[in-house]
């Protein structure tokens, strides 16, 4: 796959996406391979995505090589039974660790949502350097999304504590404790961070793209923070 140029004007950050997930809700199979507008989730997702960061890996298990189209490193969990995109999170967040030293941050998206923001990466370090914050989650439509998120490498030892020896599961619950920055988005004509989990989500997915003909699209343009 021809990679493209990179935007340098902020941290070097990497970037996943959370591809680990089980799908129960669309009948298992991986959501991200699932078809919107005759291209799989994943082709938006890395079309949106990969122009914004110095290296794109995916996070999911099994068998990596259903992937091998894409050329990304595929980054399995490193705790098992399957807890959820915060041990895609950690994953990597220590495969950074070792494979990309001096790289202190990454940018973790959901498999799922075609629509990604082509800002998104720059948003979340500016609302971040902005508060002084450890971390930054995206949020739309009066609602935060913390599995899009930007996160320290250095916080990884503590995330796997946090998941192994305290159980904890959920995203917004780990971000919590950091008081994250929040970076706000328009949702018109279509929610940036809309996700397609079940087979009525990929139906909308459909009639949403038929409302985004190009690139520069109000869903694509960020909102400022409130006063």
């Amino acid at each position: 796959m021809k990679r493209s140029n990179k935007i340098t004007a902020r941290p070097i950050t990497l970037c996943v996406v959370l591809a680990g997930g089980l799908a129960r809700r669309m009948g298992g199979g991986d959501k991200p391979m699932r078809l919107i507008g005759g291209r799989a989730i994943l082709d938006h997702v890395v079309q949106r995505l990969e122009p914004q960061c110095e290296g794109l890996v995916l996070n999911a298990n099994w068998e990596p090589g259903r992937f091998a189209r894409f050329g990304l490193p595929v980054v399995a969990d490193t705790v098992a039974g399957h807890p959820g995109p915060l041990a895609g999170i950690l994953a990597a967040l220590e495969w950074t660790a070792q494979n990309r030293q001096g790289v202190e941050w990454v940018v973790s998206v959901a498999g799922d949502c075609p629509f990604l923001p082509r800002d998104l990466v720059a948003r979340l370090h500016e609302v971040r350097a902005v508060e002084g914050a450890d971390l930054a989650v995206a949020a739309s439509c009066g609602r935060k999304h913390p599995v899009i998120g930007l996160w320290k490498v250095a916080l990884r030892d503590e995330l796997r504590h946090a998941l192994i020896e305290e159980n904890l599961r959920t995203v917004g619950h780990w971000a919590a404790r950091y008081h994250p920055a929040i970076a706000l988005w328009r949702a018109k004509p279509v929610d940036p961070f809309f996700n397609a989990n079940t087979v009525d989500d990929l139906r909308e997915a459909e009639r949403l793209a038929a409302l985004l003909p190009g690139a520069d699209n109000e869903a694509d343009r960020t909102m400022p923070p409130e006063p």
